[in-house]
């Protein structure tokens, strides 16, 4: 068997040129994409890029690799049904929040329900960047955009609480300023026998600057994220003086050393547990309320995977029934003429 030419990231560079704004997240997280791909070893033609409408379901037209532009909402599932027929695809969904869980929401619960082996890259700017400033499903509370001129009366989705609820079985998060953190991500997600999801919080610079300031600034990263480790203990700051305990149903930050907390207090990540309680409130933490935002792979279970099975169903009605041509099927069972 003849081995794969090794690539670069450059192989994964299309000749397009890239029509975002300057300094717009999506260079960045593009750019990571490119060097996961190149790490995982994917030959061009191995990859799908599917995508619906936004900012981000551009990124196909800037990868080297198959790709379909979609519609709105929609780019799950299509690319269920791409994975679904060849299966030896690597697929790709990149999609945006109001992409994503808004009109598309149906799609991607679904998706993740039936867990089909596809990649999900959800940018989360916290607003619609394409159609010029309307607030998304996960603007805050209190938001004020073009379409809420008085700030909006709802509450957010978290796309963690919603992958999990939907039986999600990977969930991962990370920031588009950090490449290393980033191209680990997209590379774990591929390893994933299952829906992926990666929550990548991205700027936008024109509609929703700063959207992400409180956790991407590196005067106070360290002290307001928390990167998950399977099998590590949940400490973090910037000499991993905090940690994550548990105080009844409830999680903590507390600092080692002080009041009576040790690092033997510490919880250890384990992210491969079916039992997703502890990973919704991983999930959950948030800065505004004391606790440290969570990045790295939050979750990764296994369960039957969608496209496998359906291909494992088709081969044992082959087995039962035969193969037959199209004709051959039509006239097959029950047939009845309708003069």
């Amino acid at each position: 068997m003849k081995q794969a030419t090794p690539c670069n990231a450059k192989d994964y560079k299309s000749d397009q040129y890239v029509r975002w704004c300057p300094g717009c997240g999506d260079h960045a997280i593009l750019n990571s994409l490119h060097k996961a791909m190149a790490e995982l070893s994917l030959q061009p033609h191995q990859v799908a890029v599917v995508s619906g409408i936004g900012c981000s379901s551009r990124l196909p037209y800037y990868m080297n690799t198959y790709g379909f532009h979609t519609i709105h909402g929609r780019g799950a599932a299509i690319a269920t049904g791409v994975k679904t027929a060849n299966p030896d695809l690597s697929v790709w969904l990149a999609t945006g929040d109001g992409d994503c869980l808004a009109i598309g929401g149906n799609h991607f619960i679904h998706c993740v329900r039936r867990n089909v082996n596809i990649n999900i890259l959800l940018l989360n700017n916290k607003i619609y960047g394409l159609t010029k400033g309307q607030y998304s499903p996960t603007s805050e509370r209190g938001f004020v955009s073009k379409s809420s001129p008085y700030g909006t009366v709802e509450d957010p989705f978290n796309p963690a609480e919603l992958t999990m609820g939907a039986r999600g079985t990977f969930f991962a998060r990370c920031i588009d300023v950090d490449l290393k953190g980033s191209v680990n991500m997209f590379v774990e997600a591929a390893r994933h026998e299952g829906t992926s999801v990666v929550e990548i919080l991205q700027n936008c610079v024109i509609f929703n600057d700063d959207v992400h300031k409180c956790v991407i600034d590196k005067s106070c990263r360290a002290e307001r994220t928390i990167t998950l480790k399977h099998g590590e203990k949940m400490l973090f700051g910037e000499n991993n003086q905090f940690g994550i305990v548990a105080e009844g149903w409830a999680l903590k930050a507390v600092e080692i050393g002080k009041d009576g907390y040790s690092i033997d207090d510490i919880l250890i990540h384990d992210a491969k547990t079916q039992d997703n309680a502890l990973h919704i409130k991983l999930a959950a933490m948030d800065p505004k309320s004391g606790m440290p935002l969570a990045l790295g792979v939050i979750r990764s279970v296994e369960a039957p995977v969608y496209d496998i099975e359906v291909e494992k169903s088709i081969e044992d009605v082959q087995k039962k029934i035969g193969k037959k041509t199209f004709t051959e099927f039509l006239m097959s069972g029950e047939v009845w003429e309708i003069k």
